[in-house]
């Protein structure tokens, strides 16, 4: 007994010291954490994060689903006011498909003179976008911002719909303590996944529960004298429970070069697989990618408009009237279509207002472009299809769903290959769509209905080229030329980036400090066929390092990776490279005057996992002229985990290289 009774006292003792999650309850010692307790690096942690999804019931709507969230965020810094701002993604079609926000509450809490201090948030400071015709997002910024502020929020979403949006049980920032809890109806039934690339695997718990609800219905009786009677009826039932709490949750650790970090969150997701009613007749409701794609090509405002050609008939016969060759006319069209007619920002498998107004009005969402396109090119005899695609943003679903996909761009096949087109962007050009729809796979649906997936991901190779000569002058300053080319999506990026001439020339004087660009010329950025071509003078005022009589200088200068991007010891994720490259960097150049080389960096060539990826080191002298040629290529773009070491240390020997010093003496 009195072991029972210590331990009791030491149980209320913990009781009385842990947080209180109730809305509200913001304590003193919350407030006064200054860093993460297990990751002092983050500058934001969810300290709770709570959602309770159930179907309450009605007379009128029957059953509804209700998606209560409660997140309570610790700001360590002014990096973690990000977190301070919540975006909420709504379905918005019409007024019986609609979601919406209610109960919205939320508060930043600071501490000022040893006393929490509560900042309500203000009607003013939400806002709701429509992005296009499907959705919607209601967004908030929380007000009273300071460094170890907390800010907590509650809301509800009503939704008319039976289908659960997946259980995101994972964020870039730590998790306290997460509590998820998924009531459903016997009714409905749903198929479980956790996402494969998840980081953990969450505890989920199942069970079972018994619940009743009430109906009343009213009728009317009587010859001369009308009476009403209410009927009163109960009905019980089963609801199935799924509940994950957990705590301590890391957040998602940031690796260069990964593809998209929010892929590998785990979570889980619930597909509507069937319905039972109280009869025990079951309707299926799991469809299959296949069903999905037939459905979107039934719909008015996707294949629909695919049949519609005489609004654009007179602009296409006039453009391609004097050429007979297929690829002239693909580029052709999809030059006008990129020139003609402007993107809204809006995504979507859907066209929002027809295609005949988006050619009319010359603006249009992603559909609108690209299925215009698609309309076009078959028009004009060759064979091209719709690509249902989904974003690196709107993830990879793990189940078949229409909101699986959320764009669509253009393919035109032939005998030998699949030409890949987006339009949206002025910069692509065929086969280089952007790098944000290069997601795995996408779906192909043909003009008789039929559907297969596609690989999206980038054969041709995309280069970065640099060739420069330089000479020492009397001081050892270093002055010179410099030539760099650049193909497809390393001529894509610079494109997009559209940077002005003034901020090349300091983007490329931020690798060195002493290092001055001039006579910058850049060539070929609306020419999207011909390579970017940029030349410029350069110097450095400070040239070799000089110790004793010695010169000491590494030859590749300012165009080589000083530092390895991969210094973790171990890898979470995939290294993707999204596409194959090639960067080659040729310099030429004189010893100074009075000047030999005491020792020479040794050729190399290195090869990764049989040519996934390879690199090699040449220098050649000719009396008191050097050339080096170093060649990086990346064949595979995907570098599993299981291979990371080795790719690490791969990746340091061509740092290393590219670092090396060549010695200079006197004569």
């Amino acid at each position: 007994m009195k072991k029972i009774a210590i331990i009791t006292i030491l149980l209320i003792s913990y009781l009385s010291h842990s947080q209180n999650f109730k809305f509200g309850k913001v304590s003193k010692e919350e407030l006064q954490q200054e860093e993460h307790p297990t990751n002092s690096d983050v500058n934001a942690a969810f300290l709770f994060k709570k959602q309770y999804i159930n179907f309450p019931f009605n007379e009128n709507d029957g059953f509804t689903q209700d998606i209560k969230v409660h997140e309570r965020v610790k700001i360590y810094d002014k990096e973690g006011f990000e977190w301070a701002t919540k975006k909420i993604q709504l379905y918005d079609e019409n007024s019986s498909k609609r979601q919406k926000v209610v109960n919205l509450k939320a508060y930043t809490y600071t501490l000022v003179n040893g006393k929490v201090k509560k900042t309500k948030l203000k009607s003013e400071s939400v806002f709701e976008k429509k992005n296009n015709q499907y959705w919607r997002t209601k967004t908030f910024t929380m007000p009273g911002l300071l460094e170890g502020c907390i800010i907590e929020y509650e809301y509800v979403i009503k939704s008319p719909f039976l289908s659960i949006d997946d259980l995101v049980l994972q964020e870039e920032i730590p998790i306290n303590k997460l509590e998820f809890d998924v009531i459903t109806p016997e009714y409905f039934n749903y198929n479980k996944l956790v996402n494969p690339k998840s980081s953990y695997i969450p505890k989920i718990q199942e069970s079972k529960r018994r619940r009743k609800e009430t109906i009343s219905s009213k009728s009317r009786s009587g010859n001369r004298t009308v009476s009403s009677t209410t009927t009163i009826s109960n009905f019980d039932f089963t609801e199935n429970v799924i509940k994950v709490y957990q705590d301590d949750i890391p957040g998602l650790t940031k690796e260069p070069y990964t593809n998209n970090i929010d892929s590998y969150k785990t979570k889980v997701a619930l597909e509507y697989a069937y319905f039972r009613g109280r009869d025990s007749k079951v309707k299926s409701y799991a469809t299959t990618w296949e069903k999905i794609a037939e459905n979107i090509n039934k719909n008015e405002n996707f294949g629909g408009e695919l049949k519609k050609n005489k609004y654009f008939k007179e602009v296409i016969d006039n453009l391609i009237s004097e050429t007979k060759s297929n690829s002239e006319k693909l580029n052709l069209i999809f030059n006008y279509v990129q020139n003609n007619i402007k993107w809204n920002d809006f995504v979507g498998v859907l066209t929002s207002k027809g295609l005949k107004s988006a050619f009319k009005d010359k603006v249009g969402n992603i559909a609108d472009i690209n299925l215009m396109l698609v309309s076009m090119l078959r028009y004009a005899g060759l064979n091209a299809n719709p690509v249902l695609v989904s974003t690196k943003s709107n993830g990879v679903p793990l189940f078949p769903t229409q909101s699986g996909f959320n764009y669509v761009i253009c393919a035109v096949e032939d005998a030998q290959s699949i030409t890949l087109l987006d339009a949206s962007n002025s910069n692509t050009k065929p086969n280089i769509i952007p790098e944000f729809v290069i997601n795995w796979k996408g779906r192909l649906i043909r003009e008789n209905g039929s559907s297969t997936w596609i690989d999206l991901n980038p054969k041709n190779v995309s280069k970065s080229m640099i060739l420069a000569n330089y000479h020492f002058n009397e001081d050892l300053s270093i002055s010179g030329k410099a030539r760099e080319v650049k193909t497809n999506y390393e001529a894509l990026s610079f494109r997009d980036d559209n940077l002005s001439s003034q901020s090349i020339i300091q983007k490329l004087e931020n690798k060195q400090l002493d290092l001055t660009i001039s006579n910058l010329e850049v060539k070929n950025t609306k020419s999207k066929s011909k390579p970017i071509l940029n030349s410029y003078e350069f110097n450095i005022e400070n040239g070799p390092e000089v110790i004793a009589d010695k010169l000491y200088l590494s030859p590749l200068l300012f165009f080589n990776q000083k530092e390895n991007p991969f210094i973790q010891d171990t890898r979470l994720y995939p290294v993707d490279f999204v596409f194959p490259r090639s960067n080659k960097i040729t310099v030429g150049f004189e010893l100074p005057e009075g000047y030999i080389a005491e020792f020479v960096p040794e050729k190399a060539m290195v090869s990764f996992n049989d040519g996934e990826a390879s690199f090699s080191y040449l220098i050649k002298q000719t009396a008191n002229n050097f050339q080096l040629i170093a060649t990086l290529d990346i064949n595979k773009t995907l570098i599993l985990p299981k291979d990371y070491e080795n790719f690490k240390s791969f990746y340091q020997l061509v740092i290393d290289k590219y670092n090396e010093k060549i010695v200079l003496k006197k004569q």
